[in-house]
């Protein structure tokens, strides 16, 4: 598969109860700019946005167990205001760094008063309890005994949180969003079984290529990357690294 210089970029979508939340407190905004994180003035806004609660209402994870609540539908119901902050493009070695880094600036976010999050570069969103388990897990799985280093678990931490699978196509329960933590997209035929069939059978390929290798796992599995993305390579869901497709 010819590389692709598309790099990915993370869209965070923050909302809140006012327009304070345009103007994050100066550890949460020295945060975003250490991690060379922006805030982007120009689709921010102190104002409700009409299209939220279908947004969101289309990304809620429906894989984790009550991965939000009737209190978190409420908030995106109720919000004031939208504060979008964009990642640097993502060079594919360094993604799970700066996927870390992204939840760490969801979790001072949310600290700070945001009252509903969503990753905007997947469509995925979360409760503000499940963003914030993520967070402590993607802390947790940094450190090792020689210290702090990114992990596989970490790469998994960061997957679910800012990736979002399964996507029912035609053909392929499909995910999106692997690109964030370095990885190629993961298709199920359909024929294969059903959604949690497909989603234990995605997790289990991308823990192995975050694991092992891209490389390494398909050739193992006897596995082909392709490309043929369904989105136009300016789209923030286009996965510059292909798609592994498991066939019936």
């Amino acid at each position: 598969m010819q590389p692709s210089s598309v790099k990915p970029r993370h869209v965070l979508c923050f909302l809140g109860k006012d327009d304070s939340l345009l103007h994050p407190p100066k550890a949460v905004a020295k945060t975003i700019a250490d991690f060379n994180f922006e805030i982007d003035r120009t689709y921010s806004q102190g104002k409700p946005d009409p299209h939220m609660e279908r947004s969101f209402g289309v990304s809620w994870d429906r894989v984790f167990p009550n991965a939000w609540s009737a209190t978190d539908e409420a908030a995106v119901a109720n919000h004031k205001a939208v504060l979008y902050v964009l990642s640097p493009p993502l060079e594919q070695q360094k993604s799970v760094a700066y996927s870390a880094a992204a939840l760490r600036i969801v979790e001072e976010m949310i600290e700070a008063g945001a009252t509903a999050v969503k990753g905007e570069s997947a469509g995925v969103a979360h409760g503000l309890a499940r963003w914030m388990q993520l967070a402590a897990e993607c802390k947790a799985a940094a450190r090792t005994n020689q210290g702090l280093a990114v992990t596989a678990a970490m790469s998994r931490t960061c997957r679910l949180a800012f990736a979002k699978r399964p996507l029912g196509g035609n053909s392929y329960n499909e995910s999106v969003g692997f690109h964030l933590v370095g990885l190629p997209e993961v298709y199920v035929a359909k024929s294969r079984g059903s959604d949690r069939d497909a989603v234990k059978l995605t997790d289990e390929i991308a823990d192995a290529m975050a694991e092992h290798g891209v490389d390494a796992s398909l050739r193992e599995r006897k596995l082909a990357l392709s490309q043929g993305s369904q989105y136009a390579d300016d789209d923030f869901k286009f996965n510059p690294y292909g798609i592994v497709r498991i066939e019936a």
